[in-house]
C-alpha cells in the first residue's frame, strides 16, 4: 500500500463511516423497533402474533416497489439530498406509529387497518436507504476496502438492537401524558432521524471530485483508481440498467439475499417474545435480546476484515450461511433458555457475517448506474423475505403454540441460500487491482 492509499483510505473512513453507521444505526432501530412495543401494543391495538406479524412485514411491500426507483434518483439527484429526503420522511412516519389508537379512531378503521397503513408508509419512506448507502460506498472505497468498510457500516443492525434493546424495554415502562409505553418508544426513538436529516444535508459529499476535505493528489488517486477499476469490470462485460435488473446473477443473489434476511427479520421481531417467554422482565428482556447482537456485531466487522485480507468471497459467504442454519435450526430443538439462547447468538453471527461478504458480489461485476439498479433489485427482492419470515413465525407460532416449527423453516431459508450461494460464478479478478491504477 502506498502512502498516498493509506492517507486517502484513511481520511475517506474517518469521514464518512462512523456519520453513516449513526444514520443506518437509527433508521433500523425505527424498522425494528416494533418488535418490543409487540409486548404491548398487541393487548392495546386487540392483535395476535399472526396479525402483529402481517403488519411488521407489510413495510416490505412498498418497501419494494420503490427500491429501484429510489436508488436511481439517488444517482440522479446525488446522495446528500436524497437520502436526507428518506430520513425527514421515515422520522415523521415511524413517530406516527405511535398515534395509531387516535388515527383509528379518527378514520373509523380498525386499529389492525392502521397498523398495516402506517407500515406500509414507513416502507415507503425507507425505501432506497440501505441499497443507496451500499451503492454510495462503491463511489467512494476500491473494491478491496469493500468488505470492511461494508461490514462496518452494517454494524449498525446489531449495534441498533445490542444498544436498542435495552432502552426499549426500559421505555415501555414510561408513561406520561396519557400515552403509554409502547407510544414513547415510537416517538423517542423517531427524533433522532429527523435531526439528523438537516446534517446529512450539510455534511455528505455525493462524490469523491466534489469532496474538498481532501487534499488535491488525494482526490486525484481516488478519482483514478475508481475509475480504473471501472474501465476494468468495463472491459470484462458492460451491464445497462435493463440487463443489471434480469441478469441471472443478480437475481441468484437476491435468491442468496432472501434466504440471510429471512434468518434477520423471521427471528429479529419475535425475539423478544422468545425471551419474554423465559419468564423476564421488559427490561430483562432488553439485556439478554441484547446478547446475539453483540455477538453479531464482533463476527460481521472481523468476518467483513477477514474476507478482504484473503480476497475471497464465495467460501466466507457459504461458512457463514451455514452457521446460521446450524444455530437457527438448532435453536428449535431447545426450550431451556441457556441452549436456545446460545444456538440463536450462533446462527445470529452466521446469519450478521454474511452480510458485508454478500455486498462485494454484485459490486464485483457492476459499476455505475447499473449498480445503483443491481443493488436495489437484489435488496427489493431479498427483502420481501422480511414479510415471508415473520408470517412464517406468526402463523406457526399460532397453529402450534411455540416456536419449533417457525425456527426449522427459518433455518430452511436459510439453507436454501447456502445452496444458491455454492452455485453463484464469481470472478475474483474483478476485484484485484487494476494494472493501470494510480500510483503515489
Amino acid at each position: 500500500m502506498t502512502e498516498i492509499e493509506q492517507r486517502t483510505i484513511a481520511k475517506v473512513s474517518r469521514r464518512l463511516v462512523p456519520f453513516l453507521i449513526v444514520c443506518y444505526f437509527i433508521a433500523y432501530l425505527d424498522r425494528v423497533n416494533v418488535g418490543f412495543a409487540k409486548l404491548q401494543m398487541n393487548g392495546a391495538l386487540g392483535l395476535n402474533d399472526a396479525t402483529y406479524a402481517v403488519g411488521a412485514g407489510v413495510f416490505f411491500f412498498t418497501y419494494f416497489l420503490l427500491e429501484v426507483p429510489s436508488n436511481l434518483a439517488l444517482d440522479r439527484f446525488g446522495a446528500r439530498r436524497w437520502i436526507a429526503r428518506i430520513m425527514l420522511s421515515w422520522g415523521l412516519i415511524s413517530g406516527l406509529m405511535a398515534f395509531i389508537p387516535q388515527i383509528a379512531a379518527a378514520t373509523g378503521l380498525r386499529p389492525s387497518w392502521t397498523f398495516y397503513g402506517v407500515r406500509l408508509l414507513l416502507g415507503a419512506a425507507e425505501a432506497g436507504f440501505f441499497p443507496g448507502i451500499i451503492f454510495y460506498l462503491t463511489l467512494w472505497f476500491p473494491a478491496v476496502y469493500r468488505a470492511r468498510i461494508i461490514g462496518l457500516f452494517m454494524a449498525a443492525i446489531p449495534l441498533s438492537s445490542l444498544i436498542g434493546a435495552p432502552i426499549s424495554g426500559a421505555l415501555l415502562g414510561l408513561q406520561a401524558l396519557g400515552l403509554d409505553g409502547w407510544q414513547w418508544l415510537f416517538i423517542i426513538e423517531a427524533a433522532p432521524a429527523l435531526v439528523l436529516c438537516v446534517f446529512v444535508l450539510r455534511y455528505l459529499t455525493d462524490r469523491p471530485a466534489d469532496a474538498a476535505w481532501l487534499a488535491p493528489d488525494e482526490r486525484a488517486w481516488l478519482e483514478g483508481r475508481l475509475a480504473a477499476e471501472h474501465r476494468q469490470r468495463d472491459a470484462v462485460e458492460r451491464i445497462g440498467i435493463g440487463q443489471a435488473l434480469t441478469d441471472p446473477r443478480v437475481l441468484m443473489l437476491s435468491l442468496v439475499y432472501f434466504g440471510a434476511v429471512a434468518g434477520n427479520y423471521g427471528v429479529g421481531y419475535f425475539l423478544p417474545t422468545i425471551v419474554k417467554n423465559f419468564g423476564l422482565t421488559n427490561l430483562q428482556t432488553g439485556f439478554v435480546v441484547a446478547i446475539p447482537y453483540l455477538l453479531g456485531t464482533v463476527a460481521m466487522v472481523w468476518y467483513g476484515r477477514r474476507s478482504d485480507r484473503t480476497m475471497e468471497r464465495k467460501a466466507h459467504a457459504a461458512v457463514a450461511l451455514a452457521l446460521g442454519v446450524v444455530g437457527i435450526g438448532g435453536a428449535a430443538f431447545f426450550s431451556d433458555p441457556l441452549p436456545r439462547m446460545a444456538l440463536i447468538s450462533l446462527g445470529s453471527m452466521g446469519i450478521f457475517a454474511v452480510l458485508p461478504v454478500f455486498w462485494t458480489l454484485p459490486t464485483a461485476f457492476l459499476s455505475g448506474a447499473s449498480a445503483a439498479a443491481g443493488i436495489a433489485i437484489i435488496n427489493a427482492l431479498g427483502n420481501l423475505s422480511g414479510f415471508a419470515g415473520p408470517n412464517v413465525m406468526g402463523y406457526l407460532k399460532e397453529a402450534t403454540g411455540n416456536f419449533r416449527a417457525g425456527l426449522i423453516c427459518i433455518a430452511a431459508l436459510i439453507a436454501v441460500a447456502l445452496a444458491a450461494v455454492l452455485t453463484l460464478r464469481h470472478n475474483r479478478e474483478l476485484e484485484s487491482v487494476p494494472l493501470h491504477a494510480p500510483a503515489e
